[in-house]
C-alpha cells in the first residue's frame, strides 16, 4: 500500500513541474505598447521584438508638417496598429510551436460492481499510470522553424504595410497643400474678376461699353465664386482625409506647411532599380520561400510516428498486492504515411517561386508605370515654369491695359484672363501629380519617404 501511495504521490509532482516549466517558459505580454510601431528587423530570429514605451505625439494646433504627418501616422495608424498585433501573435505561436506535448495520468479501476466476490471493492484493481508522447523526427525544432520564419513573414509584412500607408499619408498631405493652394488661387481670382466687374460697370456707366458686358462681368464672377465655394469644401475634405491617417476625425492643425514648387532631379531608372531589389516588397519572398522550404521539412518529418510510452503501479485489492505496470505504443503508418501532406508542401514550395517572379515582375511594372509620370511631370513642370506660365502672365496684363485704354473689348481680356488663371492651377495640377508621383516611388523602393520628399518644409 505505502509503494502505491508514493507512486501517486511522484506522478501528481512531476505533472505540476512539468506544468510550471511550461508555465516560466511563456513570455509574459509585460506592459509594453504594442502601438509603437518600432521598426522591425525581419533578419533577427533569436529573440522576438518588443516596442518599447515612446512618448506619444500630440497633434499640432497650429502648422502641420509633413514630419508631423508621418509621425502620427506612425503612432497611430489602425492598420499599422494591426500588423503590429499580428507579429505579436506570430510570436506567440513560434512560443507555442516549440512546447513539449503534456504527459498524461490514467487512474482505471476494474472488477468493481460485479456479482458474487466481485460485487464491492475487495476485488477492485487499481492502475496509476503516466503516459508521455515522444516526437520523433526532431519535429518540435522544425516545427519551431516554421514558425520563426512565420514571424520573420510577419515583420516584412509590416515594414511593407508601413511603406504603403506612408505613402499614402504622404499623398494625402501633398493634396491638402494643392487644396490650400488651389483655394488661394481662386480667391485671387474672385478678387481679380471682382475689380474687373468695377471696371467694366464704371465703363458702361460712361457709356462707352454695352451693357451686355456687365452682365457677361456679372456671370463671369458668380461663376468663379462657386469654384471657390467648391474649392473651399474640397480642403475640407482634404484636411479630414490627412487627419484620419492617424485616427482623428476632427483635424486640430490650422494649415499644412509647405511649398510644392520645389522639384528635384530623377535619379536613374537603373539605380533605382538596384535598390528595388532591397525593398521589402521582393526582400519578403526569399523569407517565403525558406518557410514554404521549411514547412515541407516539417511534412516529410510527420511521416515519422511518435511513440507514447508510460509507467504506472497497479494495485490488487484482494490480495493487498501491488505490481508495476508499463508499456509503449507505436503507430503502425500502414495507410496514413502523412503522404497528402508532404505533396501540398511541394506544391507549397512552387507556388512560392512562381510567387516570387510574378511578384518580381509586378513590382517593375509599378515602377516603369511611376516612373513614367514622373519624368512627364517634371517635363511639363519645366515647360510651363519656362514659357507658357510667363507668356500667359504678359498677355493677361497687357488685355488689362489695353482694355482700359479702350483698345480691345472685355471678351479679350475674360479670355486672356481665362487662359492664365487655368494655366495656373494646370501648373498647381502638374506639381501635384509630380510629388505623389514621388511618393509612390518612395514607397516603392522602401526608402524612408520624409528624407527623400521633394516637399521643402518651410522653419
Amino acid at each position: 500500500m505505502r509503494m502505491f501511495l508514493c507512486f501517486f504521490l511522484f506522478t501528481i509532482s512531476i505533472g505540476f513541474v512539468a506544468c510550471s516549466n511550461q508555465s516560466a517558459s511563456e513570455v509574459s505580454p509585460g506592459r509594453h505598447s504594442v502601438y509603437t510601431h518600432d521598426p522591425v528587423d525581419p533578419n533577427k530570429t533569436s529573440t522576438p521584438v518588443r516596442p518599447e514605451v515612446s512618448t506619444p505625439i500630440a497633434e499640432p494646433n497650429g502648422p502641420l508638417t509633413l514630419a508631423q504627418v508621418l509621425a502620427l501616422t506612425v503612432m497611430h495608424n489602425p492598420q499599422l496598429k494591426a500588423y503590429s498585433l499580428e507579429i505579436r501573435a506570430a510570436q506567440a505561436r513560434q512560443l507555442q510551436a516549440g512546447l513539449w506535448p503534456n504527459p498524461a495520468l490514467e487512474v482505471g479501476v476494474e472488477d468493481v460492481g460485479g456479482s458474487g466476490s466481485r460485487s464491492g471493492f475487495d476485488a477492485a484493481e487499481t492502475t496509476i499510470q503516466l503516459s508521455q508522447l515522444i516526437e520523433l523526427g526532431n519535429k518540435a525544432q522544425k516545427r519551431t522553424h516554421v514558425a520563426s520564419l512565420e514571424k520573420d513573414l510577419a515583420g516584412w509584412d509590416y515594414e511593407t504595410k508601413r511603406l504603403e500607408v506612408m505613402a499614402e499619408a504622404a499623398k494625402a498631405y501633398i493634396e491638402l497643400l494643392a487644396a490650400q493652394e488651389k483655394t488661394q488661387l481662386l480667391a485671387e481670382l474672385v478678387d481679380v474678376s471682382e475689380r474687373t466687374l468695377n471696371s467694366v460697370a464704371q465703363r458702361v456707366e460712361a457709356g462707352r461699353d454695352s451693357p451686355l458686358e456687365k452682365t457677361r462681368a456679372s456671370v463671369t464672377l458668380s461663376s468663379v465664386r462657386m469654384e471657390h465655394q467648391q474649392a473651399l469644401q474640397e480642403l475640407h475634405t482634404a484636411r479630414k482625409i490627412v487627419a484620419s491617417f492617424w485616427n482623428s476625425e476632427q483635424p486640430g492643425f490650422t494649415q499644412a506647411q509647405g511649398q510644392l514648387e520645389t522639384v528635384e532631379d530623377i535619379p536613374d531608372i537603373k539605380d533605382i532599380q538596384q535598390v528595388l531589389m532591397e525593398s521589402p516588397h521582393l526582400a519578403r519572398w526569399e523569407k517565403e520561400i525558406a518557410r514554404s522550404r521549411a514547412a515541407l521539412e516539417l511534412e516529410k518529418s510527420k511521416a515519422v510516428s511518435d511513440v507514447s510510452i508510460g509507467a504506472g503501479v497497479k494495485r490488487f485489492n484482494e490480495s493487498d498486492d501491488n505490481a508495476v505496470v508499463f508499456g509503449i505504443a507505436i503507430p503502425l503508418p500502414i495507410s496514413d504515411r502523412n503522404q497528402g501532406a508532404r505533396m501540398e508542401a511541394v506544391y507549397n514550395l512552387s507556388k512560392s517561386h512562381e510567387q516570387q517572379r510574378a511578384a518580381r515582375i509586378e513590382i517593375m511594372n509599378k515602377l516603369n508605370r511611376i516612373y513614367a509620370e514622373l519624368s512627364i511631370s517634371k517635363i511639363r513642370i519645366g515647360e510651363l515654369q519656362g514659357s507658357v506660365l510667363p507668356g500667359a502672365g504678359q498677355v493677361f496684363d497687357a488685355s488689362r491695359e489695353a482694355y482700359a485704354e479702350g483698345k480691345i473689348d472685355y471678351l479679350n481680356v475674360l479670355d486672356a484672363q481665362r487662359t492664365f488663371f487655368e494655366v495656373r492651377l494646370q501648373y498647381l495640377e502638374v506639381l501635384t501629380q509630380y510629388h505623389k508621383a514621388r511618393a509612390d516611388l518612395d514607397g516603392l523602393i522602401g526608402q524612408t519617404i520624409d528624407s527623400r520628399a521633394a516637399i521643402t518644409e518651410m522653419n
